[in-house]
C-alpha cells in the first residue's frame, strides 16, 4: 500500500519559514506500526530543507510531488489550516481516483468537501482509523472494485 502524506507545510506564512512538522512523524508512525510493508511517500522527508532551493529546484520539487500525489494508493491531508500546496496534491490525487483523507476542521471547504472521500476532525480519529483496520479494509475493497473482471 503506497500513501502519501500530504499537509501545512507554509500554510498562510509571510515569510519563507515552514510550519511544525511533527504530524507527518506521528501519521508515519502510526502506519509502520499498524500497516506490514506500508510504502510512505513524505514530500517534507524527502525536502526538508526546501525553502532553500533556488527557483528551478524549488519549481521542479514542488511540481513533481505534486504529481507524486497522483500515484499513492491513498492521500492523508492534514488541515488545521487550509493550503494551497495541500489543495493542489488533492485535486492531483482526485483526478487519479486516489482515496483521500482530508483531517481538517474546515468541514465546509468546497476544495476539501468535493474531493476528499472522507474527511475527520482530528489526528486521533486518523490514529483510530489507521489501528482498527479500517484503512486497510477501505484500499482493499477499493482494489476489488477497481480490478478487471475476469474474461471467463
Amino acid at each position: 500500500m503506497h500513501i502519501f502524506i500530504a499537509g501545512v507545510m507554509q500554510g498562510s506564512r509571510l515569510d519563507d519559514q515552514i510550519d511544525e512538522q511533527d504530524y507527518r512523524l506521528a501519521i508515519k508512525h502510526a502506519l509502520e506500526e499498524h500497516i506490514p510493508d506500508v510504502q510512505i511517500t513524505d514530500p517534507w522527508a524527502l525536502n526538508p530543507h526546501s525553502v532553500k532551493y533556488n527557483e528551478d529546484r524549488a519549481r521542479e520539487t514542488f511540481l513533481s510531488m505534486t504529481a507524486l500525489a497522483g500515484t499513492a494508493d491513498v492521500l492523508i491531508a492534514y488541515l488545521p489550516i487550509v493550503s494551497m500546496g495541500t489543495a493542489m496534491e488533492m485535486w492531483e490525487a482526485f483526478r487519479s481516483n486516489t482515496y483521500i483523507i482530508a483531517v481538517t476542521p474546515h468541514i465546509h471547504h468546497w476544495a476539501i468537501r468535493f474531493t476528499a472521500d472522507e474527511i475527520l476532525q482530528d489526528l486521533n480519529s486518523l490514529f483510530e482509523m489507521i489501528e482498527n483496520g479500517h484503512l486497510i479494509d477501505v484500499v482493499q475493497r477499493r482494489a476489488v472494485i477497481d480490478s478487471p473482471l475476469d474474461a471467463d
